[in-house]
């Protein structure tokens, strides 16, 4: 017997303190590097993605790739968590996070468009 996940009651309530925490949690994680999540996105270094997840915009050095793939990792694992305490797919956690995290992208940032381009908000 297979039990799909039934999207029906998945409500952006449920999952909007879950996110809300685990993205303020994520932004005090990168405490460690020298440059931090929020200034490589000032920088224009990383931009947020539809997936949830962290893309390169510009060049890639070791330390942005290093900082993407932690935060990325970090993302992942809360997405899991909060995919599995509300009995639904990992993906639908992962949409409603990046179309979040793009909403409350502050200006001068980069976000990643449908198309594949990056855009800075304005």
């Amino acid at each position: 017997m297979c039990i799909q996940p039934n999207f029906r009651w998945l409500s952006i309530k449920k999952l909007t303190l879950p996110l809300l925490i685990a993205f303020l949690s994520l932004s005090f994680s990168s405490f460690t590097f020298a440059l931090t999540l929020d200034e490589a996105k000032a920088q224009g270094l990383l931009g947020e993605q539809a997936d949830g997840y962290l893309g390169i915009v510009s060049s890639e050095t070791a330390e942005i790739s290093s900082l993407k793939n932690t935060i990325n990792q970090q993302r992942q694992a809360l997405y899991q968590d909060i995919a599995k305490k509300n009995s639904t797919d990992i993906t639908a956690v992962e949409q409603l996070a990046g179309k979040k995290a793009i909403e409350k992208t502050s200006k001068g940032a980069y976000v990643k468009l449908a198309n594949g381009q990056w855009q800075k908000v304005q």
